[in-house]
């Protein structure tokens, strides 16, 4: 398999794209799934998961160990995985921090992942068709209305919380939709921070159970989708990337906001604006963006390097 042929230092260098991916997640608006893409293991990450399935499964069941690992991406899994963890343990709090005291800043960087990531990503479609196109923009017209929805207020049972799990680990892995925004949807992802950030690993362990879930099921309807359908889904994974723009955009007025449960003024409604002024905080925000765009792009070179190697 490829996972056994790589070096030690190869799998530290997938542990720190599995930490990129945590970070992005942590971020409701940008999607782990879009990391995955920017760095090039997107569709080992697919086939990776893809990999547990029924038969590996009666292997773990019956105790044969050796061949259980034989018939999974362990490896890869495993590094990508510490890296999602480390992230999300150690970056949750600064993050929650920056998003409510800096949000124009973090918002430029990640628009401008997200703008480059669209041009390279879209290259990966052998030939632009009339129904390609069609594709692209179903994609970004479906992601531009599912990202202005309100937050909903939903019970805190531990249900619901599996079910949140299992239906924003899927939107994880899509690039375009963000998991966080999901939950924020779903009126858990404050609620799943904070149990974070106070290790409630009851919280924890039910959401991920549903993770697990959500993606082993999803993970092979992708699967089966890139390597049917590849240039098709490539174009309406790039829409849904272009699509979520609306929610990165760095700028915006607040129309609607309530107030928690521990008295924080949270936004409900919001519009995207044109900035009113230039300012110091406006040519930040725009060599953020294009700090982000060139870090894309450097990606996309050393990855293509390492492929032709």
């Amino acid at each position: 398999m490829k996972n056994n042929s790589r070096s030690f230092f190869a799998y530290v260098i997938l542990t720190a794209k599995g930490f990129c991916m945590g970070a992005a997640d942590v971020v409701p608006g940008v999607s782990g799934g879009t990391m995955a893409f920017i760095l090039g293991i997107y569709e080992e990450l697919i086939n990776a998961i893809k990999s547990f399935d029924f038969k590996s499964l009666k292997l773990l069941v019956t105790l044969k160990g050796r061949a259980f690992f034989e018939s999974i991406s362990w490896k890869f899994l495993l590094a990508v995985g510490v890296g999602i963890l480390t992230a999300i343990f150690t970056l949750a709090s600064l993050l929650s921090w920056l998003l409510q005291n800096t949000p124009v800043l973090i918002w430029s960087f990640f628009l401008g992942l997200i703008l480059a990531s669209v041009v390279t990503v879209s290259r990966r479609v052998e030939a632009w068709r009339p129904l390609t196109w069609l594709s692209l923009l179903g994609g970004l017209i479906g992601i531009y209305f599912l990202v202005g929805l309100v937050p909903g207020t939903t019970p805190n049972d531990l249900w619901f919380l599996f079910l949140s799990g299992a239906i924003a680990i899927c939107a994880m892995i899509l690039p375009g939709i963000s998991g966080s925004f999901i939950l924020v949807l779903m009126g858990k992802y404050q609620y799943i921070l904070e149990a974070v950030n106070h290790r409630d690993f009851l919280v924890l362990f039910v959401v991920a159970a549903g993770a697990c879930v959500g993606i082993a099921a999803f993970s092979r309807l992708l699967g089966w989708l890139l390597s049917k359908y590849h240039d098709l889904m490539v174009a309406f994974l790039t829409g849904l990337m272009l699509g979520s723009l609306r929610k990165v955009w760095p700028w915006k007025e607040t129309l609607e906001s309530w107030v928690d449960s521990q008295g924080k003024t949270v936004p409900i409604i919001q519009a995207n604006i044109v900035p009113a002024q230039w300012n110091g905080e406006v040519f930040a925000a725009l060599a953020l963006m294009v700090a982000g765009f060139l870090v894309v792009f450097v990606l996309d070179r050393l990855a293509g390097r390492n492929k032709s190697a």
